[in-house]
């Protein structure tokens, strides 16, 4: 894409969402880091339906460790790999409670630090929480910025480092948020929705699906 295609692109999606945001449910920033780690090969429906209990009952990390691993496992046991991720919920909340005063920091090198907590969920808290420009790369924007011709490449870290060259302002902020919500509704895996894609004419795809399939 050119620079006038890139600014084109986000200046639509922008336009159909202008406020665009995660779909995980949280009320602080420790729930937030939280629902993220749970989220790892998880749909956010799935984390939000074991978090409501969860997070009436514990706000903070000192009440993750009251509520201890074989609690946290009660709550979310519906969801993918729930024993390694209750065992990072806990030894994150530790951490957090021995060097950071019970704060969640607000860099991606202590961010990091966190178990459980890798470069993509600690984007999600920076830009969702503290307001940084960042670019979250999971599955969804990996396939939208290769197919579109957005952002190409082969992990997450190259299109992420495309997305940080190529993003123009004012679209920065919540770039990430259009380009999940597009992969996740729109550009799915196996059968992208072109025939109501408000940017296909931008789109470098050859395999578009222009034409609704029967019975959709």
């Amino acid at each position: 894409m050119t620079k006038d295609q890139i600014f084109e692109f986000f200046r639509r999606l922008a336009e159909d969402n202008p406020s665009p945001e995660t779909e995980l449910e949280y009320g602080n920033a420790y729930q937030l880091v939280v629902a993220v780690a749970l989220s790892a090969q998880a749909t956010d429906v799935g984390v939000n339906k074991a978090t409501r209990a969860l997070f009436r009952e514990v706000e903070t990390p000192q009440q993750m460790l009251e509520l201890g691993e074989e609690g946290l496992k009660e709550h979310i046991k519906t969801i993918g790999l729930f024993n390694s991720k209750a065992k990072n919920v806990i030894a994150l909340s530790q951490l957090l409670v021995d060097e950071y005063g019970g704060e969640v920091p607000d860099t991606r090198e202590d961010l990091v630090r966190l178990p459980g907590v890798g470069r993509k969920t600690a984007n999600v808290v920076l830009n969702c929480w503290f307001g940084q420009e960042t670019f979250a790369v999971d599955t969804h924007i990996l396939r939208v910025g290769n197919r579109t011709g957005l952002a190409k490449g082969k992990t997450p870290e190259q299109v992420e480092a495309k997305l940080e060259k190529r993003v123009p302002q004012p679209f920065r902020l919540s770039a990430h948020h259009w380009l999940i919500l597009h992969g996740r509704y729109i550009c799915k895996a196996r059968t992208p929705e072109c025939w109501r894609c408000p940017v296909v004419d931008l789109c470098s795809y050859r395999k578009k699906v222009l034409e609704k399939p029967q019975g959709r």
